[in-house]
């Protein structure tokens, strides 16, 4: 089911939220509409928590988690982490993780079962992604980006690269991650598609479409 949201007339979806197959985030001080989009598809099944990271709204690009997991980076205050620990599910490790590279979801993009990241993310954050969020880690870009986590978004049942993500690499990146994959825009040409969308195996959040190639 795809669903069209803004976040207060910005289509960066993927910026203000973070969406796995066991809860959504999104960030504090959006308008009533863009909560209940998320609300109206969603609550029944897992919980949309109103979340702030690190004093900031850009959760989706700080933060990177799956059904088994979720990872904040250090600057994630005492007060926030304890929010998101008593918000989330039982069966979801929280982890505070100290990396340079501290926009997480910028540089990680994950399902519940593989993880793509920033071929110079320290070798620390890969074995807590391992041993966390449970996924198999591959270094990787995605069409010459080391910023994997603003160029592509997958899920356990597809996925979408960077519209000049080669067909070779799209077969490679495929087979790495067991799932079928397209390269495309969304959003009227954004090549942005991790930051403009926000997808689970049954839902999908985005301001205005998505062309592939």
């Amino acid at each position: 089911m795809a669903v069209r949201v803004q976040f207060e007339n910005n289509n960066e979806v993927g910026v203000f939220s973070k969406l796995t197959n066991a809860y959504a985030l999104v960030a504090i001080g959006g308008s009533e509409n863009f909560y209940s989009v998320f609300e109206s598809e969603l609550a029944e099944t897992i919980p949309v928590i109103h979340a702030s990271i690190a004093g900031c709204r850009i959760i989706g690009r700080l933060a990177v988690g799956n059904r088994h997991g979720l990872l904040v980076p250090n600057s994630t205050t005492d007060q926030e982490l304890q929010h998101l620990r008593n918000s989330l599910p039982d069966s979801v490790k929280l982890q505070r993780v100290e990396e340079k590279l501290s926009a997480l979801g910028n540089v990680i993009a994950c399902n519940d079962y593989v993880a793509l990241t920033h071929p110079d993310l320290d070798r620390e954050t890969e074995e807590i992604l391992q041993d966390v969020l449970g996924v198999e880690v591959f270094r990787q870009a995605v069409a010459g980006n080391v910023l994997v986590g603003s160029y592509c978004s997958f899920t356990n049942q597809g996925g979408i690269l960077h519209p000049k993500t080669t067909t070779n690499e799209q077969d490679e990146l495929s087979s790495l991650l067991q799932v079928p994959l397209v390269a495309g825009s969304i959003n009227r040409g954004s090549e942005l598609v991790g930051a403009g969308l926000v997808v689970n195996d049954w839902s999908l959040f985005l301001w205005n479409g998505y062309n592939c190639y």
